[in-house]
């Protein structure tokens, strides 16, 4: 294997890191508003649609349900075929699925839209996942999945005003603002899609843009690590899905997941409630919590891979996201310390995200990896559909969101 300075190889990585992680930084950010869209369009969707608190928890769910069914097959996929055409057909489609939601009009045709854009997205997060795996040195990848991961609160704090520009265009052509919400959401994924043919490369020994000396000793190292992963940890499939660490790991992401989207795709409305702010102003107290957790992210991701340490950043992370959300029970009355509360939530639910994903591949070796990656993500993201639903069935039997935040807290201490 050829070998390189320390400061060479610091040189490699980075390029590397320059030419992948923007453009699935991108994507991810565009798949992250595309699911989570409908966050801001709730009041508009229930007034149109005629949906209740619950139903429209239910809807906002339902995409987890068939997101889950496909993870595992669709990662298995990415492993055979490669990543650059996998990942290409998931953002047109899902693009296409995205858009083609402005056509529901009642609560079931809601639920199928929702059910069939989990079905057309699934795999893209695991399958980048997994793909940064086969590039990225394992010493690096706390700090590089932060800069990936941070797509999701840069999506909450773009998406934010740009979807609130989008729906002022209500009644334009005869469209509610909600379908242009969808239409005009979905565009970049097709694009970003077609964009992928040329923007990936599927491993290191066909990285042409990579100097040839350069090239050798990722391809080498990279090989060199899936060796000793297949040595020390989970090698086949059968192995990985029946795993008691892998499934340790479903359990804890399932905890997180769940809050994650019961907080969020309630958010809005919580803060609507508590404030009555609407439009940018409510855009603007809805983002707060997110900008300081791309700060958190980004200065755990580093201190992780400083150390070398993952279980006590992940625990340290998730007590301080579930302080957070006790805090945000206690202070429901006032707007500031509110907003507060749920920064400080975010801050550790956001940051807990890069370095958690670090300690997969460190179990799982060769396809075992495709099939772990995709599994916990599937699972996990089940939660994706239990805190939305906990959220709405909480918030119309007690009239208030403190017994789902309390549910919410509850879990990332069992995560913990």
């Amino acid at each position: 294997m050829t070998d390189l300075s320390a400061a060479r190889r610091r040189l490699v990585v980075d390029r590397v890191s320059r030419r992948l992680i923007p453009f699935v930084f991108l994507s991810y950010v565009v798949a992250y508003v595309d699911r989570v869209n409908i966050g801001f369009a709730a009041g508009a969707l229930q007034r149109d649609l005629g949906l209740s608190n619950s139903q429209y928890g239910l809807g906002a769910g339902l995409f987890f349900l068939g997101y889950c069914l496909f993870e595992v097959p669709s990662n298995l996929i990415l492993e055979r075929v490669g990543a650059r055409r996998w990942i290409a057909r998931i953002m047109i489609v899902w693009g296409v699925v995205s858009m083609a939601t402005m056509f529901v009009s009642d609560n079931v045709s809601f639920y199928v839209a929702r059910i069939v854009l989990g079905i057309a997205e699934a795999g893209f997060f695991p399958g980048v996942v997994l793909y940064l795996t086969y590039w990225i040195p394992a010493a690096e990848r706390a700090r590089t999945g932060a800069l990936f991961m941070m797509a999701a609160p840069v999506a909450i704090i773009v998406g934010a005003p740009v979807s609130e520009a989008i729906l002022k265009m209500d009644g334009l052509l005869g469209l509610h603002g909600w379908q242009w919400l969808f239409v005009m959401e979905g565009v970049p994924a097709v694009v970003l899609g077609v964009l992928a043919l040329w923007m990936l490369t599927d491993r290191p020994e066909q990285a042409t843009w990579l100097p040839d000396e350069d090239r050798r000793w990722l391809a080498g190292i990279m090989a060199a690590e899936r060796e000793q992963r297949m040595q020390t940890g989970h090698a086949s499939v059968g192995r990985s899905l029946r795993s008691g660490r892998v499934w340790l790991l479903c359990t804890a992401y399932l905890l997180n997941t769940s809050v994650t989207y019961g907080v969020f795709l309630w958010l809005p409305k919580i803060l609507d409630e508590a404030s009555g702010a609407s439009g940018f102003g409510l855009s603007a107290l809805t983002a707060i919590p997110f900008v300081a957790a791309l700060i958190a992210m980004v200065w755990v991701g580093r201190h992780s891979d400083r150390t070398g340490e993952r279980k006590l950043h992940v625990a340290g992370c998730a007590i301080t996201a579930a302080v957070g959300l006790l805090l945000a029970v206690t202070f429901r009355q006032n707007v500031i310390l509110l907003v507060l509360s749920f920064t400080l939530s975010q801050m550790g639910q956001r940051a807990v995200m890069s370095v958690f994903w670090a300690i997969p591949p460190m179990l799982l070796g060769g396809t075992a990896a495709a099939a772990g990656i995709g599994l916990i993500n599937a699972i996990g993201n089940l939660g994706g559909f239990f805190g939305p639903s906990v959220m709405g069935v909480l918030r119309e039997s007690t009239g208030g969101y403190s017994g789902g935040l309390l549910v919410l807290a509850g879990a990332l201490r069992l995560f913990s």
